[in-house]
């Protein structure tokens, strides 16, 4: 826990203000507000499913959240010049559209119903809904890093945004998982998780493919576990360790409260406990320039719900 401590304290020193976390933390609850009282996200952005519209409404959203974040941090730091700064609006929009074409991508409905004639839709569509972003975020994020990083930078970072393993920080990593499997487990007892977890459901796909049913679930849990990969590499690894090129440990505030606006479609604890999760996991990939820790915890922590609530199916 010690290197934790340190990161924070050293991060804190060079980024720390009161004005600052102020403005930011009272833009954050304004945004958590807005969504809630309104339902802003399930009633209105999410009616235009399917439509290109879809994607332009996350779009604004996404952009008010992250572009305010950083107009406040060059107003306090006084580093109003960042405006200016050509890499910053090319780094900064390409992460915005291929999110927002992510968050509003439902070509993979079609595709479900048109694979195997729609036969295993229910699985194919969830299935293909985790591998979408292999073509909406992680193939222009490598594209980017390999013809336009050196472009920009005269060189490329050391690796593709902290997609290389470090070992610095995994012992710290697995500790905080560890910590967390007690509350997985309290939780597991509860009715109310019961009827989320597992996010895996019974489907005829095993049957299609005549095989034993848990290699049907087993293939639903790899695809579940790589959703998780390229919001890392986007958040923690394009927009801190990349975009830290021009805004330093300034890259992670405004990160966070764009994070924490892509739960506005979730329960209000978990929207609001992503501020703090993603500040964390921002400011250690940071210092480890490796997104594995985020990686480590946020899957270990979602697999362990799903093997949880499978146990507890399996005991009644």
């Amino acid at each position: 826990m010690k290197a934790l401590w340190h990161d924070l304290r050293d991060h804190l020193r060079t980024d720390f203000r009161v004005d600052l976390y102020v403005a930011t933390a009272l833009w954050a609850t304004l945004l958590l507000s807005v969504n809630f009282y309104f339902d802003l996200e399930d009633a209105y952005i999410d009616s235009f499913q399917g439509k290109p519209i879809w994607s332009v409404l996350y779009f604004l959203l996404y952009a008010t959240a992250y572009y305010v974040s950083v107009w406040l941090w060059t107003y306090f730091h006084q580093r109003l010049d960042i405006w200016r700064n050509r890499a910053f609006w090319l780094r900064s929009l390409v992460a915005l559209i291929c999110y927002s074409i992510y968050a509003g991508f439902y070509a993979h409905n079609t595709w479900s119903l048109e694979l195997f004639d729609g036969q295993i839709y229910l699985f194919a569509y969830h299935c293909l809904h985790n591998l979408q972003s292999i073509l909406t975020i992680v193939l222009p994020l490598f594209l980017f890093y390999k013809f336009v990083e050196p472009y920009l930078s005269q060189s490329r970072p050391g690796n593709f945004y902290g997609m290389a393993p470090k070992r610095k920080g995994l012992v710290l990593y697995a500790l905080l998982l560890a910590l967390m499997i007690p509350l997985i487990t309290w939780a597991s007892f509860q009715p109310d998780f019961l009827q989320s977890y597992p996010t895996y459901r019974d489907t005829n796909a095993n049957e299609f493919f005549n095989v034993p049913e848990w290699v049907t679930a087993l293939i639903y849990e790899l695809c579940y576990g790589w959703d998780f990969v390229p919001t890392e590499l986007l958040f923690r690894g394009f927009l801190v360790i990349g975009m830290s090129r021009i805004l330093g440990p300034g890259a992670v505030l405004p990160m966070v409260v764009w994070y924490c606006s892509i739960h506005f479609g979730r329960p209000l604890g978990e929207a609001i406990s992503s501020l703090f999760g993603g500040y964390l996991l921002g400011v250690l990939a940071l210092s480890t320039r490796s997104i594995w820790g985020g990686l480590l915890i946020h899957i270990g922590i979602a697999w362990g719900m799903e093997i949880a609530a499978f146990l507890q199916n399996a005991s009644r």
